[in-house]
């Protein structure tokens, strides 16, 4: 009931009576929802607990869902689907906004759900990205919608398809936020079966269709087509469907070319500079893990720990002096930095965003909430580290 408890903490009293309204629980004591906050909490809390449990069940879902929305990257992904951002914008907290869309505009919010499900997997191992023409329009009519599933359909085997087409928007490293098309899929897999206890409480074997979902994105300024979904060789043929049968045009196969990272600039100390309104307290290179040219099957790593009272330059300096890899005959193959943000409101400490840079491609940004991924790609940028694509 972690979950539950969290909601109800965390959710103002007025946001909390609209829910219990609008499900129709009654709830076993009555509450007084214009009382101190304490009180409330208490109250509520008791009357989950003497709830039925089909009554709990749904709150628990419910609470899962709206708390899955509440954090930065949950914020991002309802304010790109909403209709009227000055609505979010005068609720008090991260668990009212997702709480009133769930209240007030559901197929939003489903959509806000979908958005977190695309951009948390965007650049890993369920994704592939694939240039197509640019400022296409995408055809949402019954014929081409049709043709569309019939294509998912037998390639998938899959009797039953359902999809949403919305327009939505995602911020950029640079501020502005680009203008977007998602479908999403939702197909109907193979028969299966699982345990479970029946009415009796005997342990029965049970059939079930599962459902599977996968996401892609069309860019009009950019044409880019994103694919998210877990089978790889899937991704370019829902691309080509999509290219063909909503877009109107030849699919070329042609892939999203990789980033390019650098970390030649990390051989000598590197200033770091940032905006203040960034909020950076500093930046330090902990790890870099250097290869001779002439061997490639060798490795150096030079590590800070956080007690360290210099620099990785300093330290390889002094520990190696002439010897010293970083002063050349070797490449970095692989770095760790740490940004470390200014406390914000009343904390004492402020949050770290730590980065790992593998070369050429790898970096693991693509872990990291929305509002860590735009503030590292705009600074690896400008460090000189993550070049622009080929």
């Amino acid at each position: 009931m972690a979950s539950v408890t969290t909601f109800i903490r965390n959710t103002p009293a007025s946001s909390l009576q609209a829910y219990f309204e609008h499900t129709g629980i009654e709830l076993s004591n009555p509450i007084n929802w214009d009382g101190p906050e304490p009180e409330v909490v208490k109250g509520t809390l008791r009357a989950v607990d003497d709830m039925t449990d089909d009554e709990r069940a749904r709150v628990l879902n419910d609470a899962e869902r709206v708390s899955a929305l509440a954090d930065d990257a949950g914020q991002t992904a309802l304010y790109s689907v909403a209709e009227d951002r000055t609505v979010l914008d005068d609720l008090v907290n991260g668990h009212a906004r997702p709480l009133w869309m769930f209240l007030n505009a559901p197929t939003l919010f489903r959509f806000a759900e979908e958005v977190r499900f695309t951009d948390e997997r965007r650049r890993g191992r369920s994704w592939d990205g694939f240039m197509a023409p640019a400022n296409l329009d995408l055809n949402r009519d019954a014929v081409a919608l049709e043709a569309f599933k019939s294509a998912l359909r037998e390639r998938f085997s899959s009797n039953n398809i359902h999809i949403d087409i919305f327009s939505r928007q995602r911020p950029t490293f640079d501020g502005e936020d680009c203008e977007l098309v998602q479908i999403v899929i939702y197909r109907e897999g193979l028969p299966d079966a699982f345990l479970a206890f029946d009415d009796e409480g005997e342990l029965v074997r049970r059939a079930r269709r599962p459902v599977f979902e996968a996401a892609m994105t069309y860019e009009p300024e950019t044409g880019v087509i994103e694919v998210v979904a877990n089978d790889r060789e899937s991704r370019e043929e829902m691309a080509r469907y999509m290219a063909r049968d909503l877009l109107g045009v030849e699919f070329q196969s042609e892939k999203v070319p990789l980033r390019n990272y650098d970390l030649s600039v990390l051989l000598a100390p590197h200033p770091f500079q940032t905006d203040p309104d960034d909020g950076i307290e500093s930046v330090e290179v902990k790890q870099l893990r250097l290869m001779p040219f002439d061997n490639n099957g060798e490795r150096v790593t030079l590590e800070c720990l956080r007690k360290a009272d210099r620099t990785i330059w300093k330290m390889s300096a002094d520990r190696f002096g002439a010897n010293d890899p970083l002063a050349g005959g070797w490449v970095a193959t692989q770095a760790k930095l740490t940004i470390k943000f200014h406390p914000k409101g009343s904390s004492k400490r402020g949050r770290t965003l730590p980065l790992t840079i593998t070369m050429p491609h790898g970096c693991n940004l693509k872990d990291q909430t929305e509002e860590e991924q735009l503030i590292g790609e705009k600074y690896l940028r400008r460090w000189g580290i993550l070049n622009d694509v080929d």
